[in-house]
């Protein structure tokens, strides 16, 4: 049984989610774990690295499962002779182990990849959903992209959806619900450094449970 404590960050686009992550990570000087998932399964697998960010959090993959994927090119047509595994699948699949690996590790902070259901069985654990008001979601995503209210508006809509499938499909469990995140922190009413503040002291209480149960 590891001491290791888990914090997993679940996220509405536009919310601030991943800064919260990247601040949280840098105040308790533990890994923070995101997108940089994504390069370590896709080098395991020996898949192009554009081919595994396409597919990231998302159900791309189902689409591709007609190609073996290879370094830098789709080397061949699968006939029904063949069957290959999504390529959605064997990174999340590749993915799993790599988060198993890692939480044994080290505490560290996981933003996204389905960590809170992969990673259920461990003890200590702080399973976390951030969201935020449609608006200022809106203009979040207008600044840090320079897009307009529109262009904005569609792309929160189109990853929300993305996340939510890639969610709901690995997991069974429902995209945002309490039951399945354990904790839901509005960034709107908290503020990024208000959201960090309670998941730090979050943390700092599970350290302090641990030390008086050894």
């Amino acid at each position: 049984m590891t001491d290791n404590i888990i914090i997993t960050i679940g996220r509405q686009f536009g919310s601030g989610g991943h800064e919260i992550g990247n601040r949280l990570a840098t105040r308790l000087d533990i890994p923070l774990y995101d997108h940089n998932l994504v390069k370590m399964a896709a080098r395991e697998l020996h898949l192009d690295e554009s081919v595994a960010e396409e597919a990231d959090e998302s159900m791309l993959g189902k689409f591709l499962s007609a190609y073996v994927v290879g370094v830098g090119s789709y080397t061949s047509f699968i006939t029904n002779e063949a069957v290959v595994e999504p390529v959605s699948d064997r990174l999340y699949a590749e993915q799993t182990e790599i988060l198993k690996r890692l939480a044994r590790r080290s505490s560290c902070v996981i933003v996204g990849r389905c960590a809170d259901y992969i990673l259920g069985d461990y003890s200590n654990y702080i399973h976390t959903f951030i969201y935020a008001f449609w608006e200022d979601r809106v203009r979040r995503i207008m600044s840090i992209y320079g897009m307009t209210e529109k262009q904005a508006k569609e792309k929160i809509r189109q990853v929300d959806k993305e996340r939510r499938l890639y969610y709901e499909a690995h997991t069974g469990r429902k995209w945002g619900d309490i039951e399945s995140h354990q904790v839901l922190l509005n960034s709107s009413l908290l503020g990024i450094d208000g959201t960090v503040d309670i998941l730090e002291a979050a943390y700092r209480k599970k350290v302090e449970q641990i030390k008086k149960s050894r």
